[in-house]
């Protein structure tokens, strides 16, 4: 008797998968969309196996699709990110996360005389380097990359 070793999720009707998300950021990027507010079904999977990554990330979720600027976040901390829109049980659209040019109010600054570390206000950042993921702080011109990033 062959045994079946692969897990079951169902079938999305309506919604949007998010996947090739590196194993170590799904959290990050379920903290980063605020996923845990949402009030549709929403589906985790980490460590999984994948041909391409060794093991990766995916989150399904039910009845919700993102405004292009909020998937884009995405792209600072998993900037290889493959997004599937479903309709119908079909993927109507695929898009991979791109970084924006401008990043507001989503990285800390990490220099502690900065502006936006003292005064009440929005960080703001140049993207420098979007294959590296390379920001530079608008104020102080301090130059962040992907893995000092701290997200606000």
């Amino acid at each position: 008797m062959e045994r079946h070793k692969e897990l079951k999720v169902a079938a999305l009707a309506n919604g949007t998968v998010i996947d090739h998300i590196p194993s170590e950021q799904v959290f990050q990027v379920v903290s980063l969309l605020e996923i845990a507010k949402l009030h549709t079904p929403v589906t985790i999977g980490n460590s999984l196996d994948s041909k391409k990554m060794g093991k990766k990330g995916i989150i399904k979720i039910a009845d919700k699709f993102f405004e292009e600027a909020e998937i884009n976040r995405i792209s600072l901390i998993a900037p290889s990110v493959k997004l599937n829109i479903i309709r119908d049980y079909e993927v109507v659209e695929k898009k991979l996360v791109s970084l924006p040019d401008e990043v507001v109010g989503l990285v800390k600054c990490n220099n502690p005389k900065c502006i936006s570390n003292n005064e009440p206000m929005h960080t703001r950042f140049n993207v420098i380097d979007k294959k590296n993921v390379t920001l530079k702080c608008h104020y102080c011109e301090s130059k962040i990359k992907k893995e000092e990033i701290v997200l606000v």
